[in-house]
């Protein structure tokens, strides 16, 4: 089974074993992980799932290994609250087994 780990703003990490198929966002919410919101459900519309990918399959978070940034998630992620980062993705976009099978996302101070 695939895991996300998140990363609080304190520093305080998160593990949660996803569903096949299910987005960052998605788990996080149905977790009740805080500091994830996910306004627009996951339709790259709002930019409040926004996270700071710090490694993918156990590796430095390698561009080519996720999928490339879409121009919807590209201009959300010109939208975030905390400001963008090399490494910033859309969580609604990331999915688990599919795009990664370990992923570790550090979640920013603000979504909105």
């Amino acid at each position: 089974m695939p895991k996300i780990t998140y990363v609080a703003k304190d520093g305080t990490p998160v593990e949660i074993t996803a569903e096949p198929g299910q987005s960052v966002m998605r788990t996080a919410i149905l977790n009740g992980v805080d500091g994830i919101v996910g306004e627009c459900g996951g339709q790259a519309m709002c930019a409040t799932c926004h996270v700071f990918v710090e490694q993918v399959n156990g590796g430095a978070p390698d561009p080519g290994v996720l999928p490339e940034i879409s121009d919807d998630e590209d201009e959300m992620l010109d939208c975030t609250a905390d400001p963008r980062q090399p490494i910033s993705r859309l969580g609604c976009q990331l999915k688990a087994g599919t795009d990664f099978n370990d992923i570790i996302v550090r979640l920013p101070e603000t979504q909105v």
